[in-house]
């Protein structure tokens, strides 16, 4: 089936009626991004890890293109040409998304919304929830497990910890590769051995670096030698590692900070108790995170407003969606009995504004539905 022919197909289907139409009455406009997108972006923020599943190809000025793999970013990048750049604005997306998946379609489609310019953060992020589990209802179902998440509280807590900017990078990578933190943490924990490495040279001069001083010095060492990877690793990479390497031979990461947190990242249950449990946690290491938790404190509220039962939204700190990008409140939507396979999932990313070549920050929140598990689940409930 064509793009074209897989969208008429969506769009005189009950549920993208239904779908379409409460995106609309909530004001968020209609968005149709070209289907041929520029790859950098992806590449970029998604790392060549996402090349294998991209569908590439190069104009004839050699700029590298792409079928676009999901809506978020050309929705984002409309946005910032468009007159209102930088003022609220909200959009609704229905269309093919093209991705390489083993063993499912290739081309499937991908509903959305994209919310923009909004300072009021607390109240977008539960608006996009409520949005969210409205856009499950579209589709007969009803019966969702809601599971939350903030890496902001996460960021806080890095930065009250004062700790290394190596140290806080390589746990911030863990946390959104949801990669065991628990296992790196006593890793970062062990005592530094006294074995010597080749590099010997390098990791004494990078000692008390800060990420630019070694990127240009691993810059220069690099063009001396007339490269500019190594094994695949990018130069920045490979800055990072040396001066990972650097920092982790000059002592291990102090145990206080490693028992704050291995008890921060335990708490989950539903948001109102873990609001008192992070309080808590803050006084006892006598640690300041109050807007981070206020933060979190007042998006309940809101959430609660918009009649979102919150003792049935389970919250955990440890809860990340495995990309860079966001910044803030995540979440996913699963039908309740199917613990792997997400209906709808989204989240805050103010900084992916500035990394499409935004001049300012621009607050941004939003959510993809997985129309396909959702189609694949309404049939089995209206069955």
């Amino acid at each position: 089936m064509t793009a074209t022919a897989t969208s008429n197909a969506a769009g005189s289907a009950a549920w993208a009626d239904t779908l379409l139409l409460s995106f609309a009455q909530a004001g968020y406009v209609r968005a149709e991004p070209a289907i041929l997108q520029p790859a950098e972006p992806f590449l970029d923020l998604s790392g060549e890890d996402i090349r294998k599943s991209l569908y590439l190809t190069t104009d004839l000025s050699g700029e590298e293109l792409c079928l676009r793999p999901d809506l978020t970013i050309p929705v984002a990048r409309d946005y910032l040409t468009s007159g209102r750049a930088g003022q609220p604005a909200g959009f609704s997306y229905l269309g093919p998304v093209f991705r390489y998946r083993s063993g499912q379609a290739s081309e499937f489609l991908q509903a959305g919304i994209e919310s923009f310019g909004r300072q009021d953060r607390a109240a977008a992020d539960a608006e996009m929830l409520a949005l969210a589990l409205e856009a499950t209802a579209a589709f007969g179902v009803r019966d969702v497990e809601i599971r939350t998440g903030d890496v902001a509280l996460f960021n806080a807590l890095l930065d009250a910890l004062d700790l290394y900017p190596v140290w806080r990078r390589r746990l911030v990578k863990d946390f959104n590769r949801k990669i065991s933190l628990e296992k790196d943490l006593e890793k970062l924990a062990a005592a530094t051995t006294a074995t010597r490495s080749e590099y010997e040279g390098v990791l004494a001069a990078l000692a008390g670096s800060d990420r630019k001083a070694a990127l240009a010095f691993v810059t220069d060492l690099m063009s001396i030698a007339g490269t500019t990877n190594v094994g695949g690793r990018t130069t920045a990479e490979i800055a990072d590692r040396f001066l990972e390497q650097s920092t982790l031979k000059g002592g291990a990461l102090p145990r206080e900070a490693i028992a704050v947190l291995k008890r921060f990242l335990s708490i989950a249950g539903n948001p109102d108790d873990a609001v008192a449990e992070l309080r808590a946690l803050t006084t006892d290491a006598k640690l300041d995170l109050t807007a981070a938790i206020d933060q979190f404190e007042s998006r309940v509220g809101f959430m609660a407003a918009r009649g979102i039962d919150v003792k049935q939204t389970r919250f955990s700190t440890a809860f990340g969606r495995g990309l860079d990008y966001y910044t803030g409140f995540e979440f996913e939507l699963h039908h309740r009995g199917n613990g792997a396979e997400p209906l709808v999932a989204g989240g805050r990313y103010d900084g992916l504004m500035t990394q499409l070549g935004s001049v300012e920050p621009i607050p941004a929140v939003g959510f993809s539905v997985w129309v396909d598990a959702l189609t694949r689940i309404g049939r089995k409930v209206g069955a």
